[in-house]
């Protein structure tokens, strides 16, 4: 993390802080921050923490008004700042941080350069920025942030909370939960790959007039793509989080608080369980079943179910990932393994003779 300057436009006294993070001063009160900043970046009117030891030499050279740090935290020279002194200075840090996020998107009103159709029905507190669409019968719940260039198609919906950032397209009929965050360029509802050949070998689309339902507190990463079911729902879990650029098919659900990487590949009607973990480059085959806790490791290919719960997987066809590991301690002996082998057939065929 660099600066952020501006604390979402703000000045907060060192004793706001303290206050809000249930801490004790040591110094200035009344010193003010108005951005934070890494302690070995720091300026004036900046506020940082420290926890880790390896910083420590930082707090006495920085140039911060306001520095976090551990109750137990002892100083051994003189130090300029002002200390709050917390329970874990990382912890409450990142409350600041989420504090500060929450500020940055507190933006209301409706673009004079959107287009918000009639029969659509918006919540309180709502932000719409220039260039969306907000389609017929789409529903929009409170305090909802939509940046710029959005798609919300027709009787889409969105829960309370939820911020779309800029280029997002939500299809119609598709639903989206409480507390979700979709990244730039995410798309939601697209057709699944469903096509049927014909007796003369060509492809027929077969239409998908399902859905994608994703739960609450979900997160999607930028160009994620979660496409509608061909019947039904395409469904994503409550808590889920994908990363970047992943590919989720027609028909597949994702359990609830299970973790993707980026470029991940998962295929038509595909069920992952809960509070599994799947590394990034890898492809999961359609029509499987993931149990519930599975563990696979990055670019491996899952072709067949995964019953066991709580499994490590890992392998270009995924097996076992510690007899995979073991597995490949062998396969990198392989040209050694090679030249004594060879080595032997040449002294059994100078033996013959």
């Amino acid at each position: 993390m660099g600066r952020i300057s501006k604390f979402a436009a703000m000045n907060f006294t060192a004793s706001q802080i303290a206050e809000k993070l249930n801490g004790k001063i040591q110094g200035n009160p009344e010193s003010i921050v108005n951005a934070l900043a890494k302690i070995e970046d720091a300026k004036n009117g900046d506020l940082c923490f420290l926890s880790n030891p390896k910083y420590i030499s930082f707090i006495y050279k920085t140039k911060a008004s306001v520095v976090i740090v551990n109750k137990d935290f002892k100083s051994e020279n003189k130090i300029n700042p002002t200390l709050i002194f917390v329970k874990d200075a990382y912890a409450s840090f990142s409350q600041l941080l989420a504090l500060y996020n929450q500020m940055k998107h507190d933006k209301k009103g409706v673009d004079k350069q959107s287009k918000v159709e009639d029969t659509a029905e918006l919540g309180k507190d709502i932000f719409i920025g220039a260039f969306t669409y907000i389609a017929e019968n789409a529903k929009i719940g409170d305090n909802v942030k939509i940046y710029p260039n959005c798609f919300i198609g027709e009787k889409a919906q969105i829960g309370d909370n939820s911020i779309l950032f800029p280029g997002v397209k939500i299809y119609h009929d598709c639903e989206i939960g409480k507390n979700n965050i979709l990244h730039a360029g995410a798309v939601i509802g697209g057709d699944g790959f469903g096509f049927s050949p014909d007796e003369n070998n060509q492809f027929n689309k077969i239409a998908q007039i399902g859905n994608v339902i994703l739960s609450d507190d979900v997160e999607v990463g930028a160009n994620t793509t979660i496409d509608r079911a061909t019947m039904g729902s395409t469904l994503i879990g409550k808590g889920v989080k994908l990363d970047n650029l992943i590919q989720i098919a027609h028909n597949v659900s994702v359990g609830e608080n299970t973790v993707i990487a980026a470029k991940v590949a998962i295929g038509g009607s595909t069920k992952i369980g809960n509070n599994c973990m799947i590394g990034g480059l890898s492809a999961i085959a359609g029509h499987i079943t993931i149990a519930n806790k599975v563990k696979i490791a990055g670019q491996s290919g899952v072709a067949a179910s995964i019953k066991e719960e709580g499994k490590k997987v890992q392998g270009p066809m995924a097996f076992h990932i510690k007899d995979f590991q073991r597995s490949y301690i062998i396969f990198k002996k392989l040209p050694e393994i090679y030249k004594t082998v060879t080595e032997i057939e040449k002294s059994f065929l100078l033996n013959d003779k």
